[in-house]
């Protein structure tokens, strides 16, 4: 059996699971239009990391952190190595409340309010349902709390580790260290399924796409958002591959992988691409270099890139622009 469909499963496999690491929470307070969040940064390894252990400890994915760093051993990249931290990413584009899920970049996003009633968002990284349990796109809400949840695999899932590798699963897994739902459950209310926003016995695996269809976060993350969310919150998840936003007037690109088993003819061409400036663009006079934007498009790595040769400043009160060409 595969590392990955051992992550996908989730049981018990003494020699992967991590020590607990405490993550960095990446909590960014929003200003009025704010489309970008965070900043890119580095890191050097010492000689007992692994990339899962720095991707936890920075909040970051497994598949995330492998994209940022090629030719990098994954689990020995030795004492100094540089290690690039893809910290920086565009907001989905949704109404910004609740829960947001964007599937291909495999990330949460938490928009509330903090203590001194400013807008913020939190994200964390997370992994998704597989080709053949894919992660139903659309508005729900949570409709129930779990702590310590009991495992019921459905019997399609049972069915196919039976078929494919010879796994008799049991019909239920009880609470405690053999439980890949974690410790912490949300469950939503998505109608033919049962799907949860879950913890995980094996956090190394937090950032692939291997889930049966729910949305599965590191411990310490789950944890966190079971406290802090409400049964009724809204939840919208959504299929972003091609993400714009605006800084300082200035148009950024950012582009990811599609989702492992797309219909290809529904893989956005470059004609999407087009449509998505186009849209984005809309009531605003601004050069695009659209051989950047190509490049960023076949390139699918997730790093907002700025593509316009120019900014866009909005109309004084006297109707007169400023100069745009700064």
């Amino acid at each position: 059996m595969s590392l990955r469909r051992i992550w996908g499963l989730g049981l018990g496999c003494a020699g992967l699971v991590l020590a607990a690491v405490p993550a960095h929470a990446q909590i960014y307070t929003l200003a009025p239009g704010q489309d970008l969040i965070g900043e890119n940064a580095e890191t050097t390894s010492v000689t007992e990391d692994t990339l899962p252990d720095i991707a936890r400890r920075y909040e970051l994915g497994y598949d995330e952190i492998n994209r940022a760093n090629p030719g990098v051993d994954t689990w020995l990249p030795g004492q100094g190595t540089v290690i690039h931290l893809p910290l920086e990413r565009l907001l989905p584009n949704v109404p910004r409340t609740g829960i947001v899920v964007n599937l291909p970049d495999s990330r949460i996003y938490y928009f509330h309010d903090d203590a001194e009633h400013r807008p913020v968002v939190e994200t964390h990284p997370i992994s998704v349902g597989r080709m053949d349990w894919k992660t139903p796109i659309g508005v729900t809400t949570i409709v129930r709390k779990e702590k310590d949840p009991t495992w019921y695999p459905p019997e399609s899932v049972r069915e196919t580790h039976l078929k494919d590798d010879g796994d008799v699963l049991p019909a239920f897994v009880p609470p405690g260290p053999k439980n890949p739902l974690g410790a912490y459950a949300l469950r939503l209310g998505i109608p033919g399924g049962a799907y949860l926003i879950h913890g995980t016995n094996l956090p190394a695996g937090v950032g692939m796409q291997i889930t049966h269809g729910c949305i599965r976060l590191y411990p310490e993350d789950i944890e966190h958002l079971f406290n802090e969310v409400q049964v009724g919150m809204p939840v919208r998840i959504v299929n972003q591959r091609i993400k714009t936003g605006w800084v300082d007037g200035a148009l950024y690109l950012e582009v990811h992988h599609p989702l492992d088993g797309v219909d290809p003819k529904e893989v956005e061409d470059l004609t999407a691409l087009t449509r998505s400036i186009v849209a984005a663009t809309a009531g605003r006079k601004l050069i695009i270099d659209w051989d950047t934007a190509e490049r960023v498009f076949e390139q699918q790595s997730g790093v907002p890139t700025r593509i316009s040769v120019n900014r866009w400043v909005a109309p004084t009160t006297a109707g007169v622009s400023a100069d745009p060409s700064r």
